[in-house]
């Protein structure tokens, strides 16, 4: 390990933003990377240099480790950092970074293969004293071994991808008529997103806290943890909102599942920035769950209590360089919180809403932070991630930082696609998040939605009836005006284009619940069919599913909206289909 003077960055969007920033003030070049589908984007322009890595499918063009690896070269960069996500946990391009003569910014690749086998990594775990949560420690043959694994440790289960991460590959298993379904789908997706379709499974804890804790390792032999984050508000196992220091933690406990952290990341081989995911009961039990090995996408908020730039820890280490604290050192000052906005419909199952952002402002002031790659005139794309930006905030405690978030959250404006800007608000209002809670049953329930839904900011639309009787549909227009010195925002009613109301119709249908006009049933995304689970003339029930799209690498099941038989089947595996295409009908069986 040596100094270097130029880093490419093997990822996209904001991450790869938050990196070069790190980079610039360490007097490093930055060197970017793009998809066909990327040129122009924002992460591309805050490099010193780009490089295309297509051509090619473009969803592929972040994973294809030869052709990052040949663009550092060419840049005559000594270094590579992965961010997150795509190839940041991938062995085999760590090694071919550092077989190349390339500095890898992140852990050794005997540490990552270790931790990003979930199976390997919890005999590794149990081995070292670390508690681990009861299941399998090898991977499952088949569904006939997780019932096997059900009857000996009891239901609930949840089935992971063993080289999963990031909430791909999880599915839950409450019955023993799930469990097939769950090994295919987690097994499906293991293979997709992680070139691995090994899964296995564990017992699920229902309602237990997600903490995980942030470790730094350097190559002279010091660990130390930065305190833990809780990330137990989350859809689909995916995380919403991360906020340090978690409100059920307290010194004692801090100390002992840090303790738990640093033995884990010794047990690994451990060098760099990572975190161990761990679970905590009402009880006070800390079980072990899994090693993030990279940095995560709300160590902002680890940032902002510390005060410590983890990516600057990251270059550093790589660098050779002792970790510039020990654990003496570390006070963590005051609460911070994350909120991930995304690119989603809350009222709709948090379906990912891909589309053009046609308006986009930041919210500013004391303690407020924003990691964006997103403009104004930017598309939210089908083939990636649906993340628009990270808001985090922070202040003295709890409750201030908790509303420092509101009110940033209330500054943001993004039009465009539907967003969880009042998802987050209504969230951050509920008793349960104000006390601290886990929230368990809230966070996808309609009355947080309808919730939602009255505090989007969206102008209202006013229909025919609203106006009288063959009265021209119009919409609101907030405009800025003035009166005797004093600024008012006034809302101007204007009349709607005469292709509006059939353009909204036709979306409204969509949406509703993937049923179009006779019995139809409409994919309500943009996205690739993965399975197609009826055939044509099948009998079906009320909420039987009829096939699986995946969209912005979310697994979207849609079901059968009524009882009857299944007609005109229109999709196969591997299809693309848009926004309202004609999966099926459903009809009666004499229609």
């Amino acid at each position: 390990m040596a100094g270097f003077g130029k880093v490419l960055v093997a990822n996209r969007g904001e991450i790869a933003i938050r990196v070069f920033r790190t980079l610039r003030e360490l007097d490093l070049g930055c060197v970017a990377v793009f998809s066909e589908a990327d040129r122009g984007r924002a992460h591309v322009e805050a490099a010193d240099e780009a490089y295309l890595i297509g051509p090619g499918p473009a969803a592929e063009s972040y994973l294809r480790g030869d052709v990052i690896v040949d663009a550092a070269l060419r840049a005559g960069a000594e270094a590579v950092h992965p961010g997150y996500g795509f190839l940041a946990e991938n062995a085999s391009f760590a090694r071919m970074v550092e077989d190349a003569g390339l500095t890898w910014i992140g852990p050794p690749p005997a540490a990552i293969e270790l931790m990003g086998s979930k199976t390997a990594a919890r005999r590794a775990m149990r081995e070292a004293g670390v508690p681990i949560i009861p299941g399998a420690t090898e991977p499952l043959r088949d569904a006939d071994a997780l019932l096997a694994l059900a009857a000996e440790i009891g239901y609930p289960l949840i089935v992971k991808a063993a080289a999963g991460g990031g909430g791909k590959g999880m599915k839950l298993v409450t019955a023993p008529d799930e469990a097939e379904r769950a090994f295919e789908s987690a097994t499906r997706e293991g293979e997709k997103y992680f070139a691995d379709a090994a899964v296995y499974a564990e017992r699920y804890l229902v309602d237990p806290r997600h903490v995980e804790v942030q470790v730094l390792a350097d190559a002279h032999g010091t660990v130390i943890h930065l305190g833990e984050r809780e990330c137990t508000i989350q859809r689909r196992h995916q995380k919403l909102v991360e906020e340090t220091p978690s409100p059920a933690v307290d010194d004692e406990l801090r100390a002992r599942i840090g303790a738990i952290a640093v033995e884990a990341a010794r047990a690994a081989g451990y060098r760099s920035a990572g975190t161990i995911e761990g679970l905590l009961t009402a009880d006070g039990d800390y079980f072990f769950m899994e090693m993030n090995t990279r940095i995560q996408v709300e160590h902002t908020v680890t940032e902002l209590v510390t005060g410590l730039d983890l990516v600057r820890e990251q270059v550093l280490i790589a660098m050779g360089k002792p970790l510039t604290i020990g654990q003496e050192d570390v006070r963590l000052r005051g609460h911070a919180f994350e909120c991930r906005i995304n690119a989603e419909d809350v009222a709709h199952g948090f379906r990912p809403a891909p589309g053009l952002v046609t308006a986009y402002r930041e919210p500013a002031g004391p303690g407020v932070r924003v990691d964006s790659g997103v403009r104004a005139g930017d598309e939210i794309s089908e083939l990636y991630d649906p993340m628009i930006a990270k808001l985090i905030v922070h202040d003295t405690d709890r409750e201030r930082a908790r509303r420092r978030m509101l009110r940033a959250l209330a500054e943001f404006t993004i039009e465009g696609p539907p967003t969880l800007l009042g998802f987050h608000r209504a969230l951050l209002e509920h008793p349960c998040f104000v006390a601290g809670e886990t929230c368990h049953g809230v966070v996808e329930s309609r009355e947080l939605a309808a919730r939602a839904a009255e505090l989007d900011e969206r102008p209202s639309v006013v229909r025919p009836s609203d106006n009288g009787a063959g009265a021209l549909p119009t919409r609101a227009r907030l405009v800025g005006v003035e009166v005797d010195g004093r600024a008012y925002d006034v809302a101007l009613r204007v009349t709607e284009p005469p292709w509006a109301e059939l353009a909204r119709r036709r979306r409204d249908r969509a949406a509703r619940s993937g049923l179009g006009g006779f019995g139809d049933v409409l994919s309500p995304m943009q996205g690739t069919v993965l399975k197609v689970e009826v055939a044509e003339g099948d009998e079906v029930e009320p909420g039987q599913v009829i096939c699986v799209v995946e969209a912005m690498k979310m697994e979207n099941e849609i079901a059968a909206p009524r009882a009857g038989l299944v007609h005109d089947l229109s999709v196969e595996v591997g299809q693309a289909v848009t926004i309202g295409h004609r999966v099926c009908a459903v009809v009666e069986p004499d229609a």
